[in-house]
């Protein structure tokens, strides 16, 4: 096997926020190897911020610069700034989708002496993060830690609030806006000292349409669109948090708040989050739909009691 020692590193990681958070323990891992060594990310700089901010990457260049393309092409002329960057590393770590070979033939020939490639599209078996890891072990350097934490520059306020996320990138991974709506509805009218934040983005649309309506309370907040520096920054002062299969819920789990997460069609035993604070509530036979409103309102005052009682260090470790 070869040697773990390094000095520079690169890891190109494109993908969603999910995708990229999930391989936060990668980074951690080679961090751990070699503490002194310069680790830097080649990904969505708004993505891959929350990775420099928690001091696992030294810097972060945009995936989107547009001389990357000629490197997904065979005989193209490679450019000479990229070329240079890339062969200044002595160790490159891939995930990009490379089918034909190409970018890895390209980075070859910018100089670079040693490329991982690791898997770009996850099917199991195995937890997502230990399929992220596998090139770890040409290395020699263990998986030491999946499930990582992120500052979030929590808040001194109290934490009041129970956070909601009622949508996701995919139609199928949603509980029913109407749901949600019931859902939440019928919890704030049985406890007055409850508090809600619905958060959602772009992708969150319909669903928050369907809440909007909610924030008149005043006891509820709608937060839209948020950085997602912000957002983590929110995440340190929330009680709980109730959502889905969704990159906003592993930042939720990375920062350490009580979560549960309704999974319907995906498998929690890869994709669910590993920390010990965050619970899954399974939908029958798959089927989001098929899941009640008292079964989740049930779950979710049991998990904001377990979060908010005496043995929520517990729950949170």
């Amino acid at each position: 096997m070869s040697s773990p020692s390094f000095r520079r590193a690169l890891v190109i990681r494109g993908g969603a926020l999910g995708d990229f958070l999930l391989t936060l323990p990668v980074l951690s891992a080679l961090r751990r190897a070699q503490p002194e060594a310069r680790l830097e990310l080649l990904a969505y700089p708004g993505i891959a911020s929350l990775a420099a901010s928690a001091g696992l990457a030294n810097d972060v260049r945009s995936i989107e610069y547009g001389p990357l393309a000629g490197f997904f092409t065979r005989g193209a002329t490679l450019d000479p700034a990229l070329r240079g960057y890339f062969a200044s590393f002595d160790l490159v770590l891939s995930y990009l989708y490379d089918p034909d070979g190409f970018f890895a033939e390209n980075l070859r020939a910018a100089g670079v002496r040693r490329l991982l490639e690791g898997p770009s599209r996850l099917t199991g078996p195995g937890h997502a993060i230990e399929q992220l890891a596998s090139p770890l072990a040409a290395l020699d350097i263990p998986l030491a830690d999946r499930a990582v934490r992120l500052p979030h520059g929590k808040s001194a306020r109290e934490k009041k609030e129970v956070f909601l996320h009622p949508g996701s990138g995919s139609a199928a991974k949603n509980w029913p806006a109407a749901n949600w709506r019931r859902m939440a509805g019928q919890w704030l009218a049985e406890d007055e000292g409850l508090r809600l934040a619905i958060i959602g983005g772009e992708a969150d649309a319909a669903p928050l349409a369907e809440l909007r309506d909610l924030a008149a309370e005043p006891r509820v907040r709608l937060l839209e669109n948020l950085p997602l520096p912000g957002l983590a920054r929110e995440f340190g002062t929330a009680r709980f948090y109730l959502g889905h299969d969704t990159g906003i819920s592993h930042l939720a789990a990375l920062c350490g708040t009580p979560s549960l997460l309704l999974f319907g069609p995906t498998d929690p035993a890869i994709w669910a989050p590993p920390h010990s604070h965050v619970r899954v509530l399974r939908a029958p036979n798959g089927d989001l739909g098929a899941l009640g409103v008292d079964a989740v309102l049930r779950a979710a005052r049991r998990g904001l009691e377990l979060a908010s009682g005496p043995h929520r260090a517990d729950i949170a470790a």
